[in-house]
């Protein structure tokens, strides 16, 4: 059995409360074709979780997402996020710090609650699944300058954060025309091996079509959208190309202790580095 179908969540890291719903989460799903399957949001991880069981159907699926899963540490880095910052910093790539005290650890109850629907996790450490469903961590920072396709070749693009001492009024029109030069850069892979094909969906095809808005909200819901297709990307490329394209961050698995936390990122030569003992 081959895959047949990539998932990609952003899942939004905070669960919702009586007193506050949880933000957008990004979702995409892709064939090995590169085709857009469906691409929208979800809010909250039941209903995250219910989209990627009706997205895989009754077929073998791979889903990454951009959020932790694992989270074991009661303290400081996991160590799959400090080799981000070791193997990917040269390109202003960092992680932040996740632990068990972090208030928000949606991504681990996402975990549990897939397993329970029969997905599995992967460390990646065996190398991509050649079938049923499973899913893996993955950060989009890492193959926006991991994948060489996409042309960032000195440091990540800058469509997310303000810099500190930005005007707000200055920074929302570079921030839009930052995310326009990323989409083009997306468009592009549909020439890619593997390939992602906007134009095949009328959501992704809107995506490309549209100049980005300035509006802190409109902003970020169409960032999370960017953000799914990445990681349903890097889960074709992870499945097509494995440890030549990608490298796994973070620990081997040791018999006994549970699921390793881990990140499968796109990896050019000089990010690679032997693993930390």
């Amino acid at each position: 059995m081959t895959v047949t179908c990539f998932l990609g969540v952003d899942l939004a890291w905070r669960e919702a409360r009586a007193d506050l719903p949880a933000n957008e989460t990004g979702v995409a799903a892709i064939d090995p074709a590169g085709r857009v399957l469906d691409a929208g949001w979800t809010r909250g991880v039941e209903a995250t979780l219910a989209w990627a069981d009706a997205a895989a159907g009754g077929g073998s699926a791979l889903m990454f997402v951009d959020a932790p899963l694992v989270v074991t540490n009661e303290a400081g880095q996991r160590p799959c996020e400090t080799q981000v910052g070791q193997r990917y910093g040269r390109w202003k790539v960092s992680a932040n710090p996740v632990n068990t005290r972090s208030p928000r650890l949606a991504g681990v109850r996402f975990l549990s609650l897939a397993r329970s629907s029969g997905w599995r996790y992967s460390d990646g450490h065996a190398g991509p699944p050649a079938g049923g469903r499973f899913l893996s961590e993955c950060y989009p920072y890492t193959t926006l300058v991991g994948a060489a396709e996409l042309g960032y070749d000195r440091q990540r693009p800058r469509y997310k954060r303000q810099p500190t001492g930005f005007p707000a009024a200055v920074w929302r029109p570079e921030r839009a025309a930052n995310c326009d030069t990323l989409i083009g850069r997306l468009a592009g892979l549909a020439a890619a091996d593997p390939p992602l094909r906007l134009d095949s969906h009328p959501v992704t095809r809107r995506l490309a079509a549209e100049p980005s808005p300035a509006s802190d909200a409109a902003y970020k819901h169409r960032e999370d959208l960017i953000d799914a297709l990445l990681c349903a990307w890097t889960a074709s490329l992870w499945a097509r190309h494995g440890l030549g394209r990608c490298q796994v961050l973070g620990p081997a698995p040791c018999a006994g202790t549970g699921p390793t936390a881990t990140i499968i990122a796109p990896a050019r030569p000089e990010q690679r580095r032997p693993p930390l003992a």
